[in-house]
């Protein structure tokens, strides 16, 4: 099976709008530093890269989805010049109220990319810089890093707290060798214990 790092978009990506605003204009993207850099380092090692992103502005009215999409097709083409991007977006365009399964800290938009992909939740990520990204990423089985400052950690169900998506992707290649190692280690005991009896 496949293995995902799925992103949040606003705060990890680019810059989130302020408090209670949208970013639903190419004028208001702001990309985050890095961000190019890592998702090529995480193909690298075999991760498919997946954006799910909450978008309650098309429910408001802000933007049609047609119009999300097109700013998602821009973004990416800017971000990374024709070289190879995302694997997939997914978008939860609904309100908070009524409720909806797709919505974080639901683990919709996660379960569905996992069925269309054939993607292993157990061994993959969440990368968001709020508490209901870390919350998806668990309810779908997923190990979670939040962005954010350091004081964040005493309030966050995260496994790591990082301060940006590239310190994020360092982490998960540090793991990676860290399970090949031990993966290594233990084939190795496996064939002294054969070679033994």
């Amino acid at each position: 099976m496949a293995r995902a790092v799925f992103l949040d978009r606003d705060g990890v990506i680019n810059r989130k709008a302020p408090e209670g605003r949208y970013v639903t204009r190419w004028a208001e993207v702001e990309f985050l530093p890095g961000v190019a850099e890592a998702v090529k380092r995480i193909r690298e090692v075999g991760f498919e890269v997946i954006v799910v992103s909450n978008q309650r502005a098309v429910a408001k009215g802000l933007i049609s989805k047609t119009e999300l999409e097109f700013l998602h097709l821009r973004m990416w083409q800017e971000l990374f010049r024709g070289e190879k991007g995302f694997d997939a977006v997914y978008y939860c365009p609904h309100d908070s109220h009524p409720p909806c399964g797709c919505r974080k800290p639901q683990p919709g938009m996660l379960l569905a990319a996992a069925h269309d992909r054939g993607i292993d939740l157990d061994a993959s990520w969440m990368i968001g810089d709020s508490e209901s990204d870390v919350l998806a990423g668990r309810n779908a089985g997923c190990r979670t890093i939040r962005i954010g400052l350091p004081n964040t950690h005493c309030s966050t169900a995260a496994d790591e707290l990082v301060e940006s998506l590239l310190q994020a992707v360092n982490l998960i290649l540090a793991q990676e060798s860290l399970d090949a190692s031990r993966d290594s280690s233990k084939s190795s005991d496996a064939s002294l214990a054969s070679t033994s009896s």
